[in-house]
């Protein structure tokens, strides 16, 4: 499960349940876009592969981005198992959406034209707790563009689970007062293992 002591955790890194070779990232959709996506285990129309699709590992980020799948247009919580070779693959290619030149010691100039350029965006965002509090530690979001998103549709994604039920019985916990119990439903994350170069490339520090 989640836990509460981040303080102990650096600013900026990645916590996701993830296994040797898959790691789940998170999405909300409507309806329309989300049951067609688990019926068929990959993303299909009306989900455009001509837009911008950004993907969360965490879950309590997605939660408060979501509200609890409450927001309209975003009530379906997608779970998408993803292979950990195209997790890395686009992080690889990711430009900051904030210039940071510990990350890539060039000039904001030079990074103002690799980010017009960028295939994957990367921005970096509060991570929250189960109260939906913010803390001290960042969460990262993965921006897939129109030119590598059918890698994500069609190589990369391994199962797309419904995960809707879960957020409901979660939020009913929290709701009646039971965060012990809630807190034993969340999945579990843990820093994800990244080499140097790659870890500086997308800013974790």
């Amino acid at each position: 499960m989640i836990v509460d002591k981040i303080m102990l955790m650096n600013k900026h890194e990645i916590r996701a349940d993830y296994e040797s070779k898959s790691i789940i990232v998170y999405q909300a959709y409507s309806k329309a876009i989300a049951l067609p996506a688990v019926q068929h285990n990959r993303f299909v129309a009306p989900f455009s592969l001509n837009r911008m699709t950004w993907i969360k590992p965490s879950f309590l980020w997605m939660m408060e981005r979501s509200n609890w799948g409450k927001k309209p247009g975003q009530d379906t919580i997608l779970a998408i198992r993803i292979s950990r070779q195209g997790w890395e693959e686009a992080l690889s290619q990711a430009v900051l959406t904030s210039y940071d030149p510990h990350a890539y010691r060039i000039s904001q100039d030079e990074w103002n034209t690799r980010l017009k350029q960028a295939t994957v965006l990367i921005q970096w965002d509060p991570e929250r707790n189960l109260r939906g509090k913010s803390l001290p530690v960042r969460s990262i979001q993965v921006g897939l563009s129109r030119h590598i998103i059918e890698r994500y549709v069609n190589d990369w994604t391994l199962e797309i689970r419904d995960i809707t039920p879960l957020v409901r019985k979660i939020r009913g916990l929290l709701q009646a007062g039971e965060e012990a119990k809630a807190r034993d439903f969340l999945p579990r994350e843990r820093v994800y293992p990244l080499a140097e170069a790659l870890a500086r490339n997308i800013g974790c520090r």
